[in-house]
């Protein structure tokens, strides 16, 4: 069943919602405006870092290449946060009116996803979480101005759990397993507990609950708890210096590293390399490809480093810095859309979320920004904000990462009734309706 008829149906009755406002007024010459919330600074800065590269990197070559997006001069300008949900908020409040108003905004951190979802509905402004955030925002009708994209990480823990499940020779032999799931002990860390509490119930398979203290720096009796407990399987939903931490503990207690899985965001060059032989046999669901041998990146390479500029050339190719490329991608891809539907080079934010519900990256337009095969196609929709998507397991075999799976997709019998109830839940709390889809 796919998410549109699913939460149609469940939500029920709906508002129209309100028309679009008129774009705000442009600048001195047509501008589109997309302020970035970063943390180059604190506990995730070897995250964040390559993470804020990729964004500022792309922009600058489709203002180099290109001039803009059909001749609209891309101005983004840098807030740093440094993690710390509080600062996240005051850099989102002290940009969005400026520039004629910021059009779209993507914190890279689920505490202030949740702190700015409301925020972002009252300011009528789209809140870009691809790949993390909370998990409900992909019923689009519950939450009209975040778009999650991709798969959420309810859906990637039921991918993970697959893999297991094949590298066990089926679901059946899950039965009776332990696996043990460390996670960071914030907002973020916290959101794949309920589904893998779910699918232990419907598997049968025991589920130690491991947190761990932020940020991530003392872990030893977590591992000495492990230890004891003998896992079948260890799944990490870390970020951070957790990741490397967690790594080198597990090394310790000589865990094998094959049978021990991170999330998309545990599964970066900053979380292995600094294990050193620790992480060798690592492994780690991935939804954007690393590597160099993309136009996309062959372009930053050429008009951004190729001319003295560019914020990082070491992490260019990296996990994260693609991704954080792919990210901007799909915000071009919904600027264009909205460009084209509204007949206005400046957009507005309002347009721009109309934009990101109907896009279409498929195999053309991602041809046309470059970034054919580096991560699946997406068609999000009014009531669908994840789009598809699909991931894979990559290992680390010492010096770069390597494709060990194939194509894994959410257990959506399990997802979706869970997003409906906590939709409903959130809209029930707020006292809102849900958004028109007709």
């Amino acid at each position: 069943m796919s998410l549109k008829k699913f939460v149609l149906g469940a939500l029920g009755a709906a508002v129209v919602a309100a028309p679009f406002a008129a774009p705000a007024p442009a600048l001195a010459e047509d501008t589109l405006y997309l302020p970035k919330l970063v943390y180059r600074t604190g506990p995730f800065a070897p995250g964040g870092i390559p993470t804020a590269n990729g964004a500022v990197d792309y922009w600058a070559m489709i203002n180099e290449r290109d001039g803009g997006v059909n001749g609209a001069k891309v101005i983004v300008e840098e807030c740093e946060f440094g993690y710390n949900t509080d600062r996240g908020v005051e850099c989102y409040e002290r940009t969005k009116n400026k520039n004629g108003g910021g059009l779209i905004y993507q914190p890279y951190s689920t505490g202030v996803t949740y702190a700015l979802a409301d925020r972002t509905r009252t300011d009528k402004i789209p809140l870009l979480t691809m790949g993390y955030g909370r998990a409900d925002a992909g019923v689009g009708t519950a939450f009209p101005w975040v778009f999650p994209l991709m798969t959420n990480y309810w859906g990637q823990a039921t991918g993970i759990m697959k893999y297991m499940a094949g590298e066990e020779g089926g679901m059946d032999k899950m039965k009776d397993k332990t696996i043990a799931l460390v996670y960071l002990d914030i907002a973020y860390g916290k959101e794949s507990i309920p589904i893998f509490r779910n699918m232990s119930e419907k598997f049968g398979f025991k589920l130690k609950e491991y947190p761990v203290v932020f940020p991530g720096l003392e872990q030893k009796a977590t591992w000495l708890q492990i230890r004891r407990a003998k896992p079948d399987y260890i799944v990490m939903w870390g970020w951070g210096v957790m990741n490397q931490t967690a790594i080198k503990e597990a090394a310790k207690i000589k865990f094998p590293a094959e049978k021990f899985i991170g999330n998309w965001w545990a599964g970066a060059e900053q979380d292995t390399i600094p294990a050193g032989k620790a992480a060798v046999g690592y492994k780690a669901a991935a939804f954007g490809q690393p590597g160099k041998e993309f136009p996309v990146i062959q372009d930053i390479m050429k008009h951004v480093y190729g001319k003295g500029n560019g914020k990082g050339k070491d992490n260019v190719g990296q996990a994260l810095y693609n991704r954080a490329v792919l990210t901007q991608t799909v915000i071009h891809a919904g600027i264009l859309a909205a460009q084209e539907k509204f007949g206005v080079k400046a957009i507005s934010a309002e347009q721009l979320r109309w934009g990101m519900e109907n896009l279409v990256m498929d195999d053309a337009m991602a041809t046309k920004l470059g970034v054919k095969g580096m991560a699946p196609n997406l068609k999000p929709n009014c009531a669908d904000h994840i789009g598809g998507g699909s991931f894979y397991i990559q290992q680390w075999d010492g010096k770069k990462w390597n494709k060990v799976s194939d194509t894994l997709t959410p257990m959506e019998d399990l997802i979706l009734p869970a997003m409906q109830d906590s939709a409903s839940k959130y809209l029930k709390e707020k006292g809102l309706d849900a958004a028109s889809c007709s």
